[in-house]
């Protein structure tokens, strides 16, 4: 090793594997310091350290290590890594490695932020409790996104979740306090076309006048996936939390984040669990995801929606499965619905949002909002039962009460889940595109609402008034 100013520089390099760099004879390492490589041909390269012993540090690069030899130095900074952080960061577009792509200046200030920062304290957090308009009724009216909640979007591979990204992205408010709101968007591995789509969408729909994006593309050296969602949060938070702002986080594709997880694991030789998956998959997503939250005494808010593609549609899948056990709820996308031609094609059946009961209500969105959607979910769940009789016993083997259930199934599908990407319904159109369905049905069969709500928004009895 030599020493130069900026430090000691290490030519003990004795293995490069992947993503990896191993380095002998190191001391005064930390884990998650910032490394600087620099190549024979004099190119710098950025990485971090991702394990250290007492005279051994092993680094994940930030860049490409193909033809890197072993005959490059290794400078240990000291120092985590940090982004600068200002109100200027919105409308601004980053890389995954926070490099500008939008053709102005890195951002410069005094605050800069560790990305890795910390999770929310549970002793510090507030209760979920204001309603977050998506303009979306299927998410609205019936698995409601509350300021401060965790609600990730379970898809697949082929159905429109860039597309729901980018609309709930754009609309996306807090009724009354719209000045206040921002995005921050995080793509993982995308390919150029949607990075395309998603500014294209954003500029020209003006939606980037209150969003900072975050693209890691396909292309990308996988290992920024591991810290494109953390610069992400570590924004979020800033916005939130210093600027007394309520923000929305919306990270795609937190499967393609959990890809590159998976390939340091293996090329660290860990033992894995479930599908090659590493055994602290769990621990490492919440990481990222209790990141999100309210804070006593905070006026600002992170809200959290994580994407994420279902490999064969499979639930069960080790990402979705243990985003399901830290978040609160999921929205699920159904294949079945888009080839119906649906969109968003969202079933609500098995979708959930656990905080809605919190974000809803008379003084939030309309005192009938509860138990509208409880009468629609029993009553789309009665249609779908007995859609699935027709394929046994044919239309005519169904009882004319069954014949109303699943006209209501059809109807519910068509104009309450279904509605243009560019359509922004209010939280009243939702409701009362809900009531119009209720109306298919007979008022005996409405035994989820209330006896004086029906008599206030029924369309029978406002056409009577």
């Amino acid at each position: 090793m030599r020493l130069e100013e900026a430090g000691l520089v290490y030519k003990t390099t004795t293995e490069i594997k992947g993503p990896l760099l191993f380095v002998e004879g190191v001391r005064d390492v930390a884990y998650d310091e910032v490394v600087r490589i620099t190549t024979p041909s004099g190119e710098e390269v950025l990485g971090t350290v991702l394990d250290v012993s007492r005279d051994w540090a092993m680094i994940q690069v930030f860049g490409e290590t193909s033809g890197m030899d072993l005959n490059v130095g290794v400078r240990f900074t000291g120092e985590a890594l940090r982004i600068p952080v200002s109100d200027e960061l919105i409308g601004r577009v980053f890389s995954g490695s926070f490099r500008p792509l939008d053709g102005m200046p890195r951002p410069l200030s005094t605050d800069m932020r560790d990305v890795h920062g910390g999770v929310i304290n549970p002793a510090a957090r507030d209760v979920p409790s204001e309603f977050i308009q998506t303009g979306i009724s299927a998410i609205d009216g019936m698995n409601s996104l509350v300021r401060g909640q965790k609600l990730p979007i379970f898809s697949e591979s082929g159905l429109p979740h860039n597309q729901l990204a980018a609309q709930i992205a754009r609309q996306a408010t807090i009724p009354g306090k719209e000045e206040e709101f921002a995005i921050v968007f995080a793509a993982m591995g995308i390919k150029n076309e949607e990075a395309e789509f998603f500014r294209e969408e954003f500029e020209k729909t003006g939606a980037l006048n209150k969003a900072v994006m975050i693209l890691n593309l396909a292309d990308d050296p996988p290992i920024e996936r591991i810290v494109t969602p953390r610069i992400a949060q570590t924004i979020a938070e800033y916005l939130a939390f210093d600027l007394d702002m309520h923000v929305l986080t919306i990270m795609t594709d937190m499967t393609n984040y959990a890809e590159a997880l998976r390939s340091i694991s293996i090329a660290r030789e860990e033992i894995p669990t479930r599908k090659g998956y590493p055994g602290y998959l769990y621990s490492d997503l919440a990481t990222i995801y209790e990141r999100a939250g309210r804070i006593v005494g905070k006026k600002g808010s992170v809200t959290l929606m994580p994407i994420l593609t279902m490999p064969g549609g499979d639930i069960t899948h080790p990402v979705p499965d243990l985003t399901g056990y830290i978040t609160e709820g999921q929205i699920i996308l159904q294949r079945e619905l888009a080839l119906r031609g649906i969109y968003p094609p969202i079933n609500v059946l098995p979708s959930l949002s656990r905080l809605m009961k919190d974000g809803i209500g008379e003084k939030t969105t309309r005192k009938d909002h509860a138990d509208v959607s409880n009468q629609l979910y029993m009553a789309y769940a009665e249609g779908t039962r007995a859609r699935g009789l027709v394929r046994i016993v044919g239309l005519v083997g169904l009882s004319e009460r069954e014949r109303t259930w699943l006209e209501f199934a059809d109807q519910f599908e068509k104009r309450f889940v279904n509605q243009g990407p560019y359509e922004n319904r209010t939280i009243e159109q939702t409701l009362n595109i809900a009531w119009d369905l209720l109306a298919l049905l007979p008022e005996e069969d409405l035994i989820r609402v209330r006896e004086a709500y029906i008599k206030e928004f029924h369309p029978r009895y406002r056409r009577a008034e």
